[in-house]
């Protein structure tokens, strides 16, 4: 029922389509623009995809009632701060959304392990986030107003505030060099935590420099240091990709890798790179959370999320191989993905601020293309393991579960016009 609810609730915001680069306000400290607006769907999407993978808790009885309830508050918080014009707030939700993802992660999680990737989940976040509350302070200190659409108008200096506005974001992304969290909270994440946190907990902080950015657009000089460490740490982490031999923890590590491009756009400070920071993080919400999805799959049939176990998937679940294939074809930015539309654009507003960036991207490019194969290939070829015995097939709800994540992935290129006037 609140599946049905929650896809309902889709429908209606659809329909409401904001198609301007200008905020429309719902209210006294709520307001929509485009950026927001594909968020919030986001969200919504996610979210109603966790409660479909989630079918074992409900099978189980193990506390569905809470589990439930925790869904439904991470998404009223996540919509609120898509939503609010006011900094303040933003950063409120912005931290709020940090609880009921710790208490899934504690209370649905597989090891024991769990309890140290919450740790370094809440720390990582909070050691970045003070700095953020504090040039919040000084900002209603010194223009008395935080209301967003204002601030975006001005422009401030300082190495310091420059540091401080973005670090909470950067932290989150989770850019390369304060990274470490990301892939001990995935693997330790149930289903429903990894899809939430690669679909759209990744991509606040992507929100929160989005916003930002045109109030530090005076000072540009820092953003040579950031993208060298976003693209060359993306590239050195596709190399760590492919020395994983857990699932989850190569999914995750690829999340890494895009959220560096996407890091990599941003800081370009090129509408062309903000359009395709954009574009790709939705793709990304959809892609990631997607493989996610596939592993749980396979784990919840082997019970190991190991490359050595889970090998010769095609012989297991054939009809299963379509939907890695699909997955994993767009992971590497296959046409006819968003992925591969943000890319362009991103790998145009970097080659446009330096030639050199050719060679990384190359590479980069490369070696995303290798792990993606380098899974698909692993996974669904080759002998199976001899202590699989039965041959099983998906059910329905999975499949749709995946149909669901691909097609909006492939078929929002076609709507993407809409995508591209905000900058």
């Amino acid at each position: 029922m609140v599946t049905m609810n929650l896809f309902l609730l889709i429908f209606v915001y659809m329909i409401k389509m904001v198609s301007n680069l200008y905020w429309a306000s719902i209210s006294y400290n709520f307001s929509n623009d485009l950026i927001s607006y594909g968020m919030i769907l986001l969200s919504l999407w996610i979210s109603s995809m966790m409660l479909i993978a989630s079918e074992k808790i409900y099978n189980n009885k193990n506390y569905e009632k809470l589990f439930l309830f925790l869904i439904i508050l991470l998404l009223l918080l996540l919509v609120l701060t898509f939503s609010v014009s006011n900094l303040f707030l933003f950063y409120l939700f912005f931290e709020g959304s940090l609880i009921p993802t710790l208490l899934l992660i504690l209370g649905w999680g597989y090891q024991p392990e769990r309890l140290q990737a919450g740790m370094y989940l809440m720390f990582y976040t909070l050691f970045a986030s003070l700095p953020l509350l504090l040039s919040i302070m000084y900002l209603y200190m010194m223009y008395n107003s935080l209301y967003i659409p204002l601030l975006m108008k001005i422009s401030l200096q300082g190495n310091l505030l420059y540091f401080f506005m973005i670090m909470a974001f950067l932290f989150k992304m989770p850019m390369y060099l304060v990274h470490l969290w990301l892939p001990k909270a995935h693997v330790e994440a149930p289903i429903s935590g990894s899809m939430i946190l690669a679909g759209v907990l990744l991509k606040l902080g992507g929100y929160g420099l989005l916003r930002v950015f045109s109030m530090l657009i005076k000072m540009n000089f820092m953003s040579n240091l950031m993208m060298s460490v976003s693209v060359l740490g993306a590239t050195f982490v596709g190399f760590i990709c492919l020395n994983q031999s857990d699932l989850k923890a190569m999914i995750a590590y690829s999340s890494v890798v895009h959220m560096g491009i996407v890091l990599g756009g941003v800081f370009s400070y090129k509408s062309w790179g903000m359009e395709g920071s954009f574009i790709l993080m939705i793709a990304h919400g959809l892609c990631s959370s997607g493989m996610f999805c596939l592993a749980n799959i396979s784990y919840e049939r082997l019970m190991s999320r190991s490359l050595v176990i889970n090998k010769g998937l095609i012989n297991f679940m054939p009809s299963m191989t379509l939907f890695w294939f699909l997955l994993s074809s767009s992971n590497m930015a296959a046409p006819p993905s968003m992925n591969l539309m943000g890319e362009i654009f991103i790998i145009n507003s970097l080659v446009s601020w330096s030639m050199i960036m050719m060679v990384v991207l190359s590479v980069m490019s490369f070696i995303s293309a290798a792990y993606s194969l380098y899974l698909f290939s692993y996974t669904q070829h080759g002998k199976f393991f001899s202590g699989m015995y039965s041959c099983s097939s998906g059910d329905l709800r999975e499949y749709l579960l995946l149909f669901l994540h691909w097609f909006p992935l492939n078929l929002l290129i076609l709507k993407s016009d809409q995508l591209l006037v905000m900058f």
